[in-house]
């Protein structure tokens, strides 16, 4: 499987729609441990990105270019932790594509490892604080696993994305240690974390593009 500039492109407007799809739900779960308005902070931001795609990086060939200015638009356009966060992970994922246009198995392997931990590093949490490394770090360590047993990269790929649904769900049995939903203690358990939620669903909306990519093809 091979992914070009313009699949990325066509990703991340995946990407756009389905948060404003989820934008809501996200609200509903931040109001519970936490200011209630992470749907619309990542609306702000991939909307800013949305503006990006349409206009600037239209005719851009260089995926790790397009990935690059991805995250520093969603850092510029979210002034909240979650900017700093997405932003580290797709700009460490660019460096794994530095001047390729057409990225294949092992590069998408190497891109998703690298946005999974440098979101980790750069938020300095752990699986078990509640926050979207417990979604991101079962993922990464799944797909590094099997695309080493395999090296099918979309079987790898979807095995991870069930071990990063796992995580997800997870969070809904723990306390919150890391930012302001901290503060609640015990009572942050029996919801959801939504940063994981998101994260969730952003690796999840890859699995489906890539599946329809595979089907188009044959």
């Amino acid at each position: 499987m091979e992914i070009t500039a313009r699949d990325f492109k066509d990703y991340f407007i995946l990407i756009v729609n389905m948060i404003e799809e989820q934008k809501d739900y996200l609200c509903e779960l931040d109001r519970r441990i936490g200011d209630g308005d992470h749907g619309v902070t990542m609306s702000i931001g991939w909307q800013a990105v949305h503006e990006r795609l349409l206009n600037e990086l239209a005719e851009e060939e260089d995926s790790a270019k397009i990935s690059l200015i991805v995250g520093k638009t969603f850092l510029n356009a979210v002034g909240s932790s979650v900017g700093p966060l997405y932003a580290t992970g797709f700009m460490r994922g660019a460096k794994t594509i530095k001047n390729k246009s057409t990225v294949h198995t092992d590069d998408l392997v190497a891109y998703w490892l690298a946005f999974a931990r440098g979101i980790k590093e750069r938020g300095r949490s752990e699986v078990g604080d509640k926050t979207m490394v417990d979604t991101l770090e079962p993922f990464a360590k799944m797909l590094e696993t099997k695309y080493k047993e395999s090296n099918d990269f979309i079987a790898a790929y979807s095995e991870a994305i069930a071990a990063a649904k796992e995580g997800m769900e997870s969070t809904k049995d723990l306390v919150s240690r890391k930012g302001r939903s901290s503060r609640l203690g015990e009572r942050s358990v029996g919801a959801l974390d939504p940063g994981a939620t998101s994260a969730y669903f952003i690796l999840a909306t890859f699995l489906d593009f890539v599946e329809a990519k595979k089907v188009k093809a044959s």
